[in-house]
Formats: C-alpha cells, sequence, structure tokens
C-alpha cells in the first residue's frame, strides 16, 4: 500500500461520532490524515460526544484552520489522495454543489473536484428536500460519492457502535488502498 494522504472535513451536521471513528481508524492504520473543523462543528463536537476538540485534532496528523484559504489544501498543486467530509451539512452540500469556496472546507473540496481527485460527501440530512437531491445529483455527475450514513441491516448489528464501525468501513473501501476489515454480503 502507497502511502495515503487524506484529507478529512468535519462540518456542523450531526454525526461528528463517525468522524471521529474515520480517524481512529486511520491513524491505527497508519494512514496521513489532515483535518478541518468547521466552528459549528465544535459545537456539535461538544453536544454529541463526550471528547474534547484536542483530542480528535490529536488523531489527525496535519491540523488546519477552516478560515486559513492560505493553507495547503486551498490549492491544487498540493497533493492529497483523497478528501471525505464527514458529516458533510447540507450547507456545505450547498457550497460545494455551486462553487462557494468560502473556508477552507468548502475551498478543499472545490479544488479536490478540479483536480479530479476522490471525495466522499457523508451527508447528514433527513428527510432530504427536492434542493438537497439536486446537488447531490450535480455533485454525483462530476464523480463526488455521495454517501449518507444508512444503516446495513444484514450485518445483524448489536449496538450503534457496530453500525457506526461498519459504515466508516464502507468509506475506507470508497477511499481506496485501506483494508477495512469488515464482513462482506454473504459471509454471514
Amino acid at each position: 500500500m502507497k502511502n495515503l494522504v487524506l484529507l478529512v472535513a468535519i462540518t456542523g451536521a450531526s454525526g461528528a461520532k463517525l468522524a471521529i471513528i474515520l480517524l481512529q481508524q486511520l491513524k491505527k492504520k497508519d494512514v496521513v490524515t489532515e483535518l478541518i473543523i468547521s466552528r459549528v462543528a465544535e459545537k456539535i463536537i461538544d453536544i454529541e460526544t463526550d471528547y474534547k476538540l484536542t483530542e480528535i485534532i490529536d488523531l489527525s496528523t496535519k491540523y488546519y484552520d477552516v478560515d486559513d484559504l492560505t493553507a495547503n489544501p486551498a490549492s491544487g498543486s498540493y497533493k492529497i489522495d483523497a478528501m471525505v467530509i464527514i458529516p458533510c451539512s447540507m450547507k456545505t452540500l450547498a457550497s460545494i454543489a455551486n462553487g462557494y469556496a468560502d473556508n477552507l472546507i468548502t475551498r478543499a473540496a472545490d479544488v479536490t473536484i478540479k483536480e479530479r481527485r476522490k471525495l466522499i460527501l457523508v451527508v447528514r440530512e433527513t428527510p432530504f428536500s427536492a434542493i438537497h437531491l439536486e446537488n447531490m445529483l450535480k455533485l454525483s455527475r462530476l464523480g463526488v460519492v455521495i454517501a449518507p450514513p444508512i444503516p446495513s441491516y444484514y450485518i445483524k448489528p448489536k449496538n450503534i457502535k457496530e453500525l457506526n464501525e461498519y459504515f466508516v468501513g464502507r468509506i475506507l473501501d470508497h477511499i481506496g488502498g485501506i483494508e477495512s476489515g469488515i464482513k462482506r454480503w454473504g459471509s454471514y
């Protein structure tokens, strides 16, 4: 496996625990991870988890301030292999779909698309409005992976932790080059 460089962004949608599980898995696998956390995500992390912001930042290799548009991921000449926005708010989705790069997360996503690198959006909202769906379709047509955290019940999960870990394994599958260790369909 080559040394992957992944950019992980956490936005202000519910589901911060998914980002933490992803970062933990990537750290265990010695994957280089760069991290951006939105201001609203900082508040959601405090509401939804028992983690301190510094604990989450420590799971990454490098951390960038969301308002620093001079940071490395703002440039197409800075090489990353993939970007995952987990969770991805509808505001962030709309910004990316319409080229509105007003912070480092949306700028880095814009760069990822223009450089034809892998972008995975773990969109969090229910139900989806027609606007949400149109934005997702627009990005999907550009090759962006739209991956709402929909449970896989065939794994017969015993708890929410198992559901979350399985979903994160599916994200690792989509990144590519990282062994997810999940059980496959037909192996149950």
